[in-house]
């Protein structure tokens, strides 16, 4: 083998070692000797074999699990919370070089910043304003992440565990302010009953025949059923005359 060939050979096999393929959702970080050079891919691109090495990665949106945190309260309730983290490297050069493991620190910094903000809150804002604050939890992580080229795109609890007793003592109140609302809905509708109920009344005090036209119909409902023992209310002036009429026959008979 010629020396010419021999160089060759070594040219190729230098070339072949220094070739380097990224997928899409991949960029490469290239240092030469140690210094950042440039970001490289996707796809084919060539690096300086033992002069150049590269460190690759993901750039794709990740899931993190905040593993269930155990804290307390603004109002002293011992609660545990987890909750889900999504991710994404926007620029991998702050990611490979300003933070040693940005998994490890965007999770151990998002797990601080969730047991610091429930503990701002009290059990009532936390059951009910889960939306805002995911909202600010989101915030407070993305402004400490953006220096490490990391956008923070949502943060969500998922799981609010509460101690049994505090569970008790939530039911009753809830099953009072029940009880409270239907007692308040009862008043209010006999209220409106008996508003009614006395302009039917007074109506009625300026009709007379009305007010016998009403017995009669109530009769008339009362008979319907025919298991049902019917009561005739029999108005107070045919009392009268009724009795009027008894005692005139009486005074008739001892004339007599």
């Amino acid at each position: 083998m010629t020396p010419i060939q021999l160089t060759a050979i070594i040219a190729i096999l230098f070339i072949i070692a220094g070739i380097r393929i990224a997928q899409e959702y991949q960029r490469a970080v290239v240092f030469r000797l140690g210094r950042f050079k440039n970001i490289k891919g996707p796809g084919i691109y060539w690096i300086i074999p033992l002069i150049e090495r590269q460190q690759r990665v993901d750039i794709r949106t990740k899931t993190v699990d905040l593993e269930q945190q155990e804290t307390i309260t603004k109002d002293s309730v011992t609660i545990k919370v987890n909750a889900v983290l999504w991710f994404k490297i926007t620029n991998p050069e702050y990611a490979i070089i300003k933070v040693a493991d940005y998994n490890k620190a965007v999770y151990q910094f998002s797990v601080t910043a969730l047991r610091n903000i429930i503990g701002q809150h009290s059990l009532d804002e936390v059951l009910r304003e889960r939306e805002q604050i995911n909202g600010t939890l989101q915030k407070i992580v993305d402004s400490a992440t953006e220096p490490w080229g990391i956008k923070i795109e949502m943060v969500e609890m998922k799981d609010v565990e509460i101690p049994e007793a505090m569970q008790r003592a939530m039911a009753r109140e809830a099953e009072a302010i029940r009880e409270k609302r239907a007692r308040i809905v009862k008043a209010e509708a006999e209220l409106e009953a008996s508003i009614k109920l006395t302009q039917g009344a007074l109506k009625m005090e300026e009709s007379p025949i009305a007010l016998e036209l009403r017995r009669m119909q109530m009769l008339a409902e009362i008979g319907i059923d025919n298991n049902t023992t019917t009561v005739i209310l029999i108005p107070s002036d045919f009392t009268s005359a009724a009795k009027s009429f008894t005692k005139l026959v009486n005074e008739k008979k001892l004339d007599q």
